[in-house]
């Protein structure tokens, strides 16, 4: 328990030691051409780096030809990781509610009615029966999926989109777009049994018999349903990406759009435009 609370802590903690570190070492910094001008406080810093890096990528921040391929494609790859984790973190109770009132099916009612009325009575209901942990019922491989699934969304596409989406393809919004779409159908493939292990798991909350943890739902399920059990949806999950490749296409063109006009840096320079 104390190495995870001191990864969590100094992981929590990692911006702010950046910023430190950033500071302290900024006259250095200037003498070595790296740093164009001094930060003016806290704030400045925070907001120069989240800027022209971005929160995770200031993290598992590597560069392509300083650092090799390999390191940079690992470093795009565990950025999306950690951008989906957190946002799952703070989310993920109102995933469960979501995924709750979803399947309040009208075919087979529970005595004659709908299981939950509503929002407030999906939380009211669960906090009831199960407490706290029936709203994060399924957090640990959602975790391990929304990880694997964010890091092949991003990570791959940044990798893909300076080999691709170039030439004549570059800025081309059609070319992003189904650039963007076969990244996400295959990363929303390869992740998709930990969507359903999650929402199975998530389904249990408030009844009497309950999977032991994610492998104990993954053995039930191929079981008593089959190995397609766990792909089951996944072709209209791919429909579904349409709109994922949609939002990565539209951020390149804002990001083109921005660096036009010098609201953002351009990766290999060091001076605003």
């Amino acid at each position: 328990m104390g190495g995870a609370a001191a990864i969590v802590s100094k992981s929590a903690a990692a911006p702010i030691e950046r910023v430190k570190l950033l500071l302290q070492n900024q006259g250095e910094m200037i003498k070595r051409g790296q740093l164009k001008r001094p930060y003016m406080g806290i704030r400045d810093c925070f907001k120069r780096v989240l800027r022209e890096e971005g929160y995770f990528k200031g993290l598992f921040g590597c560069s392509k030809e300083k650092d090799g391929y390999i390191k940079w494609f690992a470093a795009n790859v565990a950025s999306g990781s950690a951008a989906g984790a957190t946002t799952s973190l703070f989310l993920y109770h109102l995933d469960y509610a979501r995924t709750r009132l979803g399947t309040d099916a009208r075919e087979c009612p529970i005595n004659g009615q709908h299981q939950f009325r509503g929002l407030y009575d999906v939380y009211r209901k669960t906090l009831s029966s199960d407490g706290i942990s029936g709203l994060y019922r399924g957090f640990g491989v959602s975790i391990m999926g929304i990880s694997l699934y964010r890091g092949m969304y991003f990570g791959i596409y940044d990798t893909m989109k300076p080999i691709i989406l170039v030439g004549s393809f570059e800025g081309n919004f059609f070319a992003s777009f189904l650039l963007g779409w076969s990244i996400t159908t295959v990363s929303g493939v390869c992740a998709y049994p930990f969507d359903t292990l999650r929402r199975r798991m998530m389904l249990t909350s408030g009844n009497p018999v309950k999977y032991r943890n994610s492998m104990h739902a993954f053995h039930e399920i191929i079981r008593l349903e089959g190995f397609r059990a766990l792909y089951r949806g996944a072709t209209a999950n791919m429909l579904v990406g349409v709109a994922g490749a949609g939002v990565l296409a539209g951020y390149d063109q804002l990001h083109r759009i921005a660096v036009r006009y010098g609201y953002v840096l351009e990766p290999h320079q060091n001076t605003m435009k």
